[in-house]
């Protein structure tokens, strides 16, 4: 049984028994013993436990984990310290810069943010090494989707960072009114420097200070 030492325990406990996720755990345990797979086993679920449900204040939505030794870590976008930092997140910190004059850092660690309340949720939460998506289909869309289900009926208002048409494509989840939804080309250099421009951070914190509640400071400590 999963534990998550928060909230979400009792939100997702009938999700975990259920069949789908009985196969996917089966499937992990496989992959597991067999193959290198990414994150280590003990942080699939760190964008879960970082981040309760009800101090959840906005969700950036990923895709899968990196593929990569020593990148992933169980949060969308993140890297572990001491790893390069991708090009996705490079032109992230540089709309950051732009947009709210943050300094970009020297590391890609996110946990500063999902300790804010920040949820950085990829839709399939494990990856084989060197083989993107190769655990797409396995059962991890259904399961990140009820999360965003929970997440989409809470009364909080929050926000939603939909990067891209794989993120854009949850919006069929996400149609509470309370929350705001923010949308852009995806942050990756393959989209030709769509995203920049968006102004999404401060554009979030606008709108959790009109609600109420405490900005999220985006500035990453460096290491």
């Amino acid at each position: 049984m999963v534990k998550l030492h928060n909230d979400w325990d009792d939100r997702l406990a009938d999700e975990f028994q259920k069949e789908y996720y009985q196969k996917l755990r089966g499937f992990l345990k496989q992959a597991y013993s067999t193959r290198n797979v990414y994150p280590n086993m003990h942080d699939i679920f760190n964008a879960l436990k970082l981040a309760p449900y009800e101090g959840v204040k906005a969700v950036i939505v990923g895709q899968d984990p990196y593929i990569n030794q020593g990148e992933a870590h169980g949060l969308a976008f993140s890297v572990q310290p001491g790893a390069k930092t991708p090009p996705s997140l490079q032109n992230i910190f540089k709309e950051l810069h732009d947009d709210l004059g943050c300094v970009i850092p020297n590391n890609g660690h996110l946990v500063h943010w999902a300790m804010q309340g920040v949820m950085l949720l990829n839709t399939v939460l494990t990856v084989e090494a060197r083989r993107s998506k190769s655990h797409a289909g396995q059962g991890w869309e259904r399961f990140t989707d009820m999360v965003l289900h929970h997440l989409n009926d809470r009364e909080t208002p929050m926000v939603f960072l939909l990067w891209g048409r794989d993120a854009q494509a949850k919006l069929r989840i996400i149609n509470n009114p309370r929350h705001l939804v923010l949308q852009a080309a995806h942050p990756s250099p393959l989209a030709g420097g769509k995203f920049f421009g968006c102004r999404h951070f401060s554009k979030a914190n606008e709108f959790l200070e009109k609600n109420g509640q405490l900005a999220i400071d985006w500035q990453i400590p460096n290491i």
